[in-house]
Formats: structure tokens, C-alpha cells, sequence
């Protein structure tokens, strides 16, 4: 997510040309924009970052559920 909103960033700072980013290439920009893809469709789920936070999630949920059924009696 934070290379997301760096993109979003350097987009808007280059669009509106503040400061040293109105130098800043498009194709630099792109760049960035390319490796995100490339890092959120292949490499992501190729180290299987994805499930993970599922499984996390999951996990969590199956804990809260244990605990809130062994808290009521």
C-alpha cells in the first residue's frame, strides 16, 4: 500500500510541478508504477504474502471465537 500512495504522491507533485518534482520524468514515474504491478500480480502471491494475511486474519477470527466461547461459562 505505501508504494501505492507514493506513486498517487509523485503523480500529483509532478502534475501540479512543485518543487524538484517538476523535473521528475513521467518515465520515471511509470517505472514505479510498473514494479507495483509487477510486485502485487506476480511476486505477491509467488511468496505467498497474500494467504498469509488471510491465514493471519483467520486465525485471529478462530481465536476470538475459542476465547469468547470459553469466556461464557
Amino acid at each position: 500500500m505505501p508504494i501505492i500512495l507514493l506513486i498517487v504522491a509523485l503523480c500529483v507533485l509532478r502534475y501540479f510541478e512543485v518543487w524538484k518534482f517538476a523535473e521528475l520524468s513521467w518515465w520515471a514515474i511509470g517505472a514505479i508504477m510498473v514494479l507495483a504491478f509487477l510486485w502485487f500480480e506476480f511476486l505477491e502471491p509467488m511468496m505467498g504474502f497474500d494467504k498469509r494475511r488471510a491465514h493471519n486474519e483467520d486465525e485471529k477470527r478462530r481465536k476470538d471465537r475459542v476465547k469468547q466461547t470459553f469466556d461464557k461459562k
